[in-house]
């Protein structure tokens, strides 16, 4: 993970924010420990606007693409109401497998179901509106999460999307992956369906709140 800020400041926001619950902070040694890529890991001040986020929000119904080792799907669910049900879409499946075992030792794991597959494909079998959807997936298919997302998002509800900074690449897109994530930005901001507002938190959040 490359810094944005300077890694002092970084590091005085990550001090200066209430800590995720021990279960999470387990969760976080055990994924360096034993996964690959667990700089994937959303982290404090990720996981912690999830759950500021959920827990003003209120969503009944959430999707998440791309759950990794399951630390914002936590996050999200310890914002939510106890009768919340999040769907987890996850193409690795070692990393459901680590996923499920600090779903099953978590008060809030019972929100939780993983969908192993392609979630392009999983959102065609969606019937239920959507209150609120986490995107932190393969970055080539952001356009194409974004949209089908929207369709099926319930008018006030909002999608959450990571990574949008991509290291700071957006500015000098040089890649494919640059490119699609610098076209979604300019589409989001342009798009009279939703408001949304950029956040520069770690490698940047846009939160989108599709307009009644």
């Amino acid at each position: 993970m490359e810094f944005l800020v300077n890694e002092a400041v970084e590091d005085y926001a990550f001090l200066s924010t209430t800590p995720e619950p021990e279960l999470l902070q387990e969760l976080i040694d055990e994924t360096n420990k034993n996964m690959g890529w667990p700089q994937k890991l959303s982290g404090r001040l990720v996981g912690r606007t999830l759950k500021f986020l959920a827990q003003l929000h209120q969503p009944k119904t959430v999707l998440e693409i791309g759950m990794f080792t399951g630390y914002s799907a936590l996050s999200i669910a310890e914002g939510m109401p106890q009768d919340g049900r999040i769907i987890c879409c996850e193409t690795n499946p070692r990393a459901i497998e680590f996923a499920k075992t600090f779903f099953a030792r978590s008060p809030y794991g019972h929100k939780i179901e993983v969908i192993f597959g392609r979630a392009l494909d999983t959102l065609q079998t969606l019937d239920e509106a959507l209150d609120f959807t986490f995107i932190d997936a393969d970055k080539r298919n952001y356009l194409h999460y974004y949209e089908q997302v929207l369709e099926k998002t319930r008018p006030g509800g909002l999608i959450v999307l990571d990574n949008m900074l991509w290291s700071g690449k957006v500015l000098q897109p040089e890649s494919e992956i640059d490119d699609v994530l610098v076209e979604l930005n300019q589409r989001i901001a342009a798009d009279p369906r939703v408001e949304n507002i950029f956040l520069t938190v770690r490698d940047g959040i846009n939160v989108v709140r599709k307009l009644p």
